[in-house]
């Protein structure tokens, strides 16, 4: 694998990666993260050799899961920053790795409420509190939900079985 290939194959976990951080730690996902991973997608694909077909396919799955995104952000249940960044990571994963995606996003976001609940808790909230204010507010009753990070774990676990990375892995050395 050569260097380029490498940065192809990690701008994608690596931003999802920041989006999460950024998320916990502000429960904010910046506009720029979606942007370059939607940006990077493009030349990625056709430097990795992957069809045309193939690209559209991508695209009409990234369009799926932001329609999907702005239903679930019209209803409250995440952030705008969030629905973008579904919609970004969708866009690298194609099918049927998003299938993974959508499974262990929800799961991980299972776990997530259930640990913010507990962290919530008057017995576990104290103890919270005594760490950093970004922590401490993770444990404020009444606070949003990081669900940034529930993404980031959906699609660092859905990538490896990703189409991209699949014609990465069959592509000829640059």
């Amino acid at each position: 694998m050569t260097q380029v290939q490498t940065v192809l194959l990690v701008i994608c976990p690596a931003l999802l990666i920041v989006a999460a951080l950024k998320d916990v730690t502000t429960y904010t996902i910046p506009n720029w993260i979606s942007l370059a991973l939607i940006v990077a997608f493009f030349p990625a694909a056709l430097l990795l050799g992957l069809p045309f077909e193939g690209i559209g396919l991508h695209l009409g799955i990234g369009v799926a899961a932001l329609v999907a995104g702005m239903v679930m952000f019209a209803l409250g249940w995440i952030g705008g920053g969030d629905a973008k960044v579904f919609a970004a990571t969708a866009l690298w994963l194609g099918w049927p790795a998003s299938a993974t995606f959508l499974l262990v996003t929800a799961l991980a976001g299972g776990v997530l409420a259930m640990t913010l609940l507990a962290m919530r808790s008057m017995l576990l909230r104290r103890y919270v509190s005594a760490g950093p204010s970004w922590l401490s507010r993770l444990a404020e009753p009444g606070e949003n939900v990081p669900y940034g990070l529930a993404i980031c774990i959906g699609g660092l676990a859905a990538f490896p079985a990703s189409t991209l990375v699949r014609a990465m892995a069959a592509a000829p050395p640059l």
